[in-house]
Order: C-alpha cells, then structure tokens, then sequence
C-alpha cells in the first residue's frame, strides 16, 4: 500500500480501519477477510471494528454490516493471532434508555457535524432517525473518537457510486468532528490509490476537470467558504500578449458563495463547467446552475453566485465592457438564512 504525503498525518491504524469500512460499503467480502487481519496486525483492535462495522448499517444497511461482521468472526475463529487486541469492553450507552436525552444528543451531535443547526421538515421521520438513533443512539457509543467515525464514514461513502452529495457533507463533518482537511482529504487520495474507494472523493475530482488554480486569498473577504482562482489564458497567445476578453475559472467548494455584489461599467458573464451552482439578482428567485448554462449579468446589478452546500461548483467568468470606468462594489454576505432555504 502507498501512502501519500497527506495521508501521513492519519496513524496506520486509521488507514487499515478505513480501508475495512470502504470494503464493508462495497460488500467484497473476499477482499475484506484479508483487510481485517491487516487492520488487526496493524494495530485496530476488535472492538473498534465491530464499532465501525456496526455503525456502517445506518450507511450501507443491515446485510453489508452483518456480513462483515461475520467475516470478522471467521477471522479471529480461524486465524486469531495471539498479538491481536480486543480493546475496550462494549459497555452499554445510558441514553438508549432515555429516548429524550438521546434525541437532545444527537440534535447537538448532528449540529456540530453540520456546522449549523439542522432540520429536515420536508421528511420529519428521517430526521428523527438522524437526531435520536444515528447521531443519539450510535454515536453514544465509545468504541470509535468522533472523528474516527467520520474518517470511517468518509472511506464507507467512497465505496459506493451515486452518494456523491453525502460523501461531500460528510467530508466536511469529517473536519467539524477534530480531523484536518489535509487528513481528509489525504485519507480519500490513499483510498483512491490503493484501489479501496469506487468514486474519486479527492477535492480536485469533486471541483471537475477544469483547472483549480491557488487559493482566492485576494478576494477571500467576499466570499462566505473556500474558492480557488484559475485565470485562463487562450493557447495560442504568449504571455505578453492580451487577450480581447480575459477569462478566469472559478471553483467554489461545497456551500461556498460571494456576497451580493455590483459591476459598474461592464457586465459579466458567467459559463458554467462543472458541479451544482446558484444565481441571485436582488429580489428576483434564485437560479439553480448546472454545466452549460451561461448567465449574463447586466451592469448595476445586485446579485451573488456561488456552489449549493453539497456540490462544488466551478464557472469561468469575463467582463464585457460598457463604457465608463469599471469597478466592483462588494455589499452584504448572503446569510446563512437565506442560502439554506435553497
């Protein structure tokens, strides 16, 4: 197994727990049996694995969690080691006997997660669910940190196709629950390397094939989240050269948005590449924003864009003179009020 440079900072024992719950995701049950004693021999205990295993069935479901759970026994049936740790007893969580702590718990387990408080009206039984079991009742346990169980999660959500928009919240809950963005994202490029993950979770693939560019630290005042600037320059001219409109590509990672803002003697024009985007003009509905789309926004114009709180989101933009002098007056952030009623 490689291990890149930012997958440094996670231990071996994370890692070998992690490739464990990609495989659990995927149901391989024949490259698990092998993975498991790895994890073993590199340190995981036992008890971490049935932890992680069994708070996978709120992920990947009851048959998957089952069968590596069962592979797990084969294992220490037939090829226990005598090295091998069982770790810390099960002990019982207290509030699986008091349903109104355990909601009260998970309510304030899944708003640090999040980053914000967090309320699915539109299906109350799942958040529920979410609130008093998955967040309550699981997270209750102490076999696993908080931020080991997001680091499990992460590299479970890797393992399948189409949960791309949980796989990105939850790499963001993987850092609100004590890891580094640097971990994260090393322990997705590890997984991909390693032939573990089935989508590529690294924030490069997740911004699109266009290019990233450098952190926009110019304007990073003006923006609520992270964005990177890319300028794009037509390949048939030299760098002396100008070109007659100047592109930049814009990626915008997931709930990242500028404030509302005004161009002053020019509108702008924004092509939409790759990921799920917003569009705003003051008092006008906001436009959902999806590759090939092209937004022209007039001069005076009060607007914002940005990504939607699940998917980066990338443009290229130019400004097409109208006369006069240009200038850019930046207002008031878009709260967080308004952006999530989108």
């Amino acid at each position: 197994m490689t291990l890149s440079a930012s997958a440094q900072t996670l231990s071996e024992r994370q890692l070998l727990l992690c490739a464990c719950a990609s495989l659990e995701a995927q149901g391989d049950l024949e490259r698990l049996e092998p993975a498991i004693s790895k994890a073993l021999d590199g340190g995981v205990t036992v008890g971490e694995l049935k932890e992680a295993f069994s708070q996978l069935y709120a992920y990947t479901g009851f048959p998957r969690s089952l069968n590596a759970l069962g592979v797990l026994n084969k294992v220490l049936e037939n090829n226990r080691k005598p090295f091998w740790q069982e770790g810390k007893p099960w002990t019982r969580p207290a509030i699986w006997d008091d349903a109104e702590q355990a909601l009260r718990q998970g309510t304030q387990v899944q708003e640090r997660l999040t980053g914000r408080p967090f309320n699915y009206d539109f299906c109350p039984q799942d958040d529920y669910y979410l609130k008093s079991h998955l967040f309550g009742d699981i997270f209750a346990g102490d076999g696993l940190s908080a931020a080991d169980r997001e680091l499990v999660t992460v590299a479970a959500l890797s393992g399948l196709k189409g949960v791309e928009p949980q796989l990105a919240a939850h790499k963001a809950g993987a850092v609100n629950m004590g890891n580094t963005k640097e971990q994260v994202e090393g322990l997705c490029e590890w997984l991909s390397d390693n032939g573990f993950s089935q989508v590529d979770c690294a924030a490069d693939a997740n911004a699109g094939a266009w290019p990233k560019g450098q952190p926009n630290m110019g304007y990073a005042r003006y923006f609520i989240g992270d964005s990177h600037l890319a300028p794009i320059r037509p390949a048939n001219l030299t760098a002396g050269e100008a070109s007659v409109a100047n592109y930049a590509n814009v990626t915008f990672e997931p709930g990242c948005r500028n404030n509302w803002h005004i161009h002053y003697g020019a509108h702008q024009i924004l092509i939409c590449v790759s990921g799920s985007g917003w569009y705003q003009e003051w008092g006008k509905p906001a436009i959902a924003l999806t590759p090939g789309m092209i937004i022209d926004i007039p001069d005076e114009v009060k607007h914002w864009h940005g990504a939607r709180k699940d998917s980066w989101f990338q443009h290229l933009t130019t400004h097409i003179a109208t006369g006069g002098e240009q200038s850019n007056e930046w207002l008031e952030p878009v709260t967080d009020e308004v952006y999530d009623k989108l």
